[in-house]
């Protein structure tokens, strides 16, 4: 699970849910992104997935960590893996946000927020269909490539 922060006059924060084994994703649109929104949300996902075992990898974020999240997460059933810091690349969610930028915040304006999650609610509808496609936009690298690592660093 991540964040992604949108703001002009005024912000919407979304929180983003990759569903790994079903190929499909979840966004969740809240006017700002603490621990009482993460715990909303673990709450969503419990009611949409009543019996199936959860597990969620996410950042380090501190509305993650915070000791309410921790609790609400265990009361809930849902499993938490920490990703380690400065771990970018491991996340698929991190790949979500790109896409999320591509397809509807790049060289957009809003008139407001309605209309924005509207876009967004949009967004994953399309994405949803393309199950391939999602995963495949989505894979999160287990390894470097040495040569594609000598083109990030310079001599």
């Amino acid at each position: 699970m991540g964040q992604f922060q949108f703001a002009w006059a005024c912000q919407v924060s979304f929180y983003g849910v990759y569903l790994y084994n079903l190929g499909q994703v979840r966004v969740f649109a809240y006017d700002k992104a603490d621990q009482f929104n993460t715990i909303d949300v673990l709450k969503q996902l419990r009611v949409e997935f009543p019996e199936r075992p959860l597990k969620l990898i996410w950042d380090g974020a501190s509305y993650h960590r915070a000791q309410t999240v921790q609790i609400a997460a265990a009361m809930l059933d849902v499993a938490i893996e920490p990703l380690p810091a400065y771990s970018p690349d491991f996340m698929p969610v991190e790949h979500l946000w790109q896409w999320l930028r591509e397809d509807v915040t790049y060289h957009a304006c809003y008139a407001n927020q309605a209309e924005l999650k509207q876009r967004v609610e949009q967004f994953q509808q399309e994405i949803n269909a393309k199950s391939l496609v999602l995963a495949d936009r989505l894979w999160v690298k287990n390894h470097l490539d040495p040569d594609e690592e000598k083109l990030r660093v310079s001599s």
